[in-house]
């Protein structure tokens, strides 16, 4: 999993409550397991005029050009702003595997679904809660100034705008660890490799009859 530890770039809005998971990538596209390749499937339904399908070579598709993510001023974005209830539904894990796929490394918004929003630190996104007003100023300045680029810094747990203000987010102790050092489920059991072997041989030795092959 990508660390996570200072992230500057454009931030891209998507002015709406209540994004769903079938709304960051929709069903069809769920019969991979694997992480990557989902980018270009994003907001399928919102960013192209046709109905996508697993497989297909989007390059060509048709654009809705009314998307925000369609317009050249929040082409390369990492960073998106949304409203309350971010990612809710379905806990499908392919939601973050598309943003992070597509380039976002982190989603502000005022509330999220909490399966997604745990989902988010175990694929290296950096999910975000602010207050509705501060959502609301950020909306204000990105529609006011085009390229507006947030730095968000998770050691010191701030967002920081271009004039240099500072905003301050919470977020839990063990998930900032896991995130600033890339570690996912996999990633922490690994840290204690030597122990679990160290655990198995003394019940091979203890236990020989339970390692037996078994023809």
């Amino acid at each position: 999993m990508k660390k996570f530890t200072v992230v500057k770039g454009v931030l891209a809005p998507m002015d709406r409550a209540n994004v769903d998971t079938d709304l960051i990538i929709p069903k069809q596209f769920l019969k991979s397991i694997q992480r990557s390749g989902f980018g270009p499937n994003l907001f399928d339904a919102l960013r192209y005029t046709d109905m996508g399908e697993p497989g297909q070579d989007c390059s060509n598709r048709p654009l809705n050009p009314d998307f925000s993510l369609n317009q050249a001023r929040y082409r390369n974005a990492s960073i998106l702003l949304s409203r309350e209830n971010f990612g809710c539904g379905s806990s499908r894990e392919h939601a973050p595997w598309a943003l992070e796929d597509y380039g976002f490394r982190c989603v502000i918004a005022s509330s999220f679904a909490d399966i997604f929003y745990n989902n988010c630190f175990k694929n290296g996104i950096l999910p975000v809660a602010l207050d509705a007003s501060l959502i609301d100023s950020l909306f204000s300045a990105v529609d006011a100034e085009e390229g507006y680029q947030l730095t968000v810094d998770l050691e010191r747990q701030l967002v920081v705008k271009p004039d240099g203000e500072e905003i301050a987010f919470e977020v839990d102790a063990f998930r900032k660890h896991c995130l600033l050092n890339g570690l996912d489920e996999i990633g922490l059991t690994l840290q204690s490799a030597d122990a679990i072997k160290k655990y198995e041989q003394q019940w091979r030795e203890k236990s020989p009859w339970l390692f037996d092959v078994i023809h």
